[in-house]
């Protein structure tokens, strides 16, 4: 796979930059090292899918539950509530 040249000058004044002839040169080399890095990259081959079984927040004790997995402790500690809902400032402005 061989990478297209990126012509640094353009891409300078697209970006507004006033560069040197010299660092002109020095970006080129840079930017012609950094895609031949990528192309090395695609050689490499790649898992399609990983699977990891994490284990899952449960009780903190067999005898005790973590009072955060108790249904109400989230609308205790809410500032509006009503219906058994949280309550949350309306952030839609009118049309």
């Amino acid at each position: 796979m061989s990478h297209a040249h990126i012509d640094v000058r353009y891409v300078a004044n697209l970006a507004r930059l006033d560069l040197t002839e010299s660092e002109v040169g020095v970006f080129q080399s840079q930017l012609e090292a950094i895609l031949s890095h990528v192309e090395s990259l695609s050689a490499i081959e790649l898992i399609d899918e990983i699977s990891i079984d994490a284990p899952r927040l449960g009780p903190m004790r067999n005898d005790q539950p973590h009072e955060s997995l108790l249904p109400g402790a989230v609308l205790r500690n809410a500032p509006d509530q009503a219906q058994s809902q949280i309550r949350v400032p309306k952030v839609v402005a009118e049309a």
